[in-house]
């Protein structure tokens, strides 16, 4: 029995030693975790309270030109319908939609065999007419009364004169009976009036020439007229044609837009249309090309306002070298007025964007304050602020993308 008992103490005192080992080797560990989260705020704390260097600059107003902005459209100068100037089938077809094109390029071809037998026609009735004048061309053409059948009745009429006054004399005289002196005063009369049919003649030669000729040259004309051509550089907007397709006169066949430039239509506020002239430039921008603005120049302001909107119609011309923007789509315009205005500007650089929402952090003291901005127009490397600071402030301008509400600044010499 006492034996028994013993091993029961023994055994009791080995496992009490061992709990005990166990319970110093946990409260140690805890004590290290005790004492490591007792270190580890304290020394975060220490480093967020190490105020950050920052250099800083100051609000300032500033007079600049009044801007204005409007939304305006976009519409070509010039925008027609080709149509063709005579009858005949299509037998080519040179340019398509959306093919580029300039002035006196061919756009459509139609069948040229019977306009040039009325070409060869015409030049074989002004060669009789010329023949008939006695002229070998018609820049060379005889004075009427140079002609062969007015030289002829010219010659025969003066003989007549002659023989009229000869007979005239020797009837005076009593040497001739009077009879005689009838007839050459008919002869006369008859030569007389042959001349001047001749001179009639001649005449109604020389109007048959030109007849002839502008017959000629109107069949010229629409034997060139057979190949159709663009009146102006530009865009194709639509063919209408097809290949075989007949065409009669005025049927259009295809339409051609100018690209270069580009008139812009928009109207301007009526507070500020004393203040914009014809020629100053305006800034374009266009959602096909956000980030690349386009330079033009107002080019005509309507003297009325429209009694709709009370603002004023104007159109600018932009230049369109390259074919970038198109008619028909909305452009943002920007132009400064010569009104001058007080306004509060800050560097761009200043301005932290988070979530559609512009703040700047105003130095006050050693800590930062974050600002809600209201921004206006872009001015170079500054921008205009509606709201949010006002004149003097002082600004943060050291890395503002990490710059929170609070921070704790130090300002560096300047």
């Amino acid at each position: 029995m006492d034996s028994l008992h013993a091993g029961l103490t023994a055994s009791f005192r080995h496992f009490s030693q061992k709990f005990l080992v166990r319970c110093a080797v946990i409260a140690g560990v805890v004590a290290a975790c005790a004492a490591c989260s007792k270190t580890q705020p304290g020394q975060t704390a220490k480093r967020d309270q190490a105020p950050k260097a920052v250099d800083t600059v100051h609000v300032r107003q500033e007079s600049i030109h009044e801007a204005a902005n409007v939304v305006g459209t976009l519409a070509a100068i010039d925008e027609v319908t080709i149509s063709s100037q005579v009858e005949g089938t299509v037998s080519r077809i040179a340019v398509d939609l959306g093919d580029r094109i300039q002035a006196g390029q061919v756009l459509v071809e139609l069948d040229r065999e019977k306009l040039q037998y009325n070409v060869e026609q015409q030049q074989a009735m002004l060669a009789s007419a010329l023949a008939k004048y006695g002229a070998s061309h018609e820049g060379d053409l005889p004075p009427v009364e140079n002609t062969p059948d007015v030289q002829k009745a010219a010659a025969e009429l003066v003989q007549a004169k002659q023989a009229a006054d000869r007979a005239s004399e020797l009837h005076r005289r009593q040497l001739v009976p009077k009879q005689t002196l009838d007839d050459a005063d008919a002869t006369f009369r008859s030569k007389q009036a042959s001349y001047d049919s001749a001179v009639q003649g001649s005449r109604n030669l020389s109007a048959d020439i030109q007849s002839a000729s502008a017959g000629l040259k109107l069949a010229e004309r629409q034997l060139r007229d057979a190949a159709i051509t663009a009146p102006f550089d530009g865009f194709v907007e639509k063919r209408i044609v097809s290949l075989g397709e007949f065409v009669k006169n005025q049927a259009p066949v295809m339409s051609i837009v100018r690209v270069d430039p580009l008139k812009l239509t928009g109207e301007i506020p009526e507070g500020m249309a004393p203040w914009v002239q014809v020629g100053q430039d305006v800034q374009l921008l266009v959602d096909a090309y956000p980030d690349r603005p386009f330079t033009g120049k107002i080019a005509r302001i309507s003297p009325a306002v429209n009694p709709l909107t009370r603002a004023f119609p104007f159109e600018a011309m932009v230049p369109n070298h390259d074919a970038l923007l198109k008619p028909g789509t909305f452009a943002r315009a920007h132009f400064a007025t010569s009104r001058m205005v007080d306004v509060l500007t800050i560097p761009y650089a200043t301005i932290q964007y988070r979530y559609g929402v512009n703040r700047a952090f105003v130095v006050a003291g050693d800590k930062l304050q974050a600002r809600e901005l209201k921004i206006g127009d872009r001015l170079g490397d500054r921008i205009e602020v509606l709201s949010g600071l006002k004149d003097g402030d002082v600004l943060a301008t050291t890395d503002v993308d990490n710059l929170t509400d609070g921070m704790s600044v130090s300002v560096k010499a300047q």
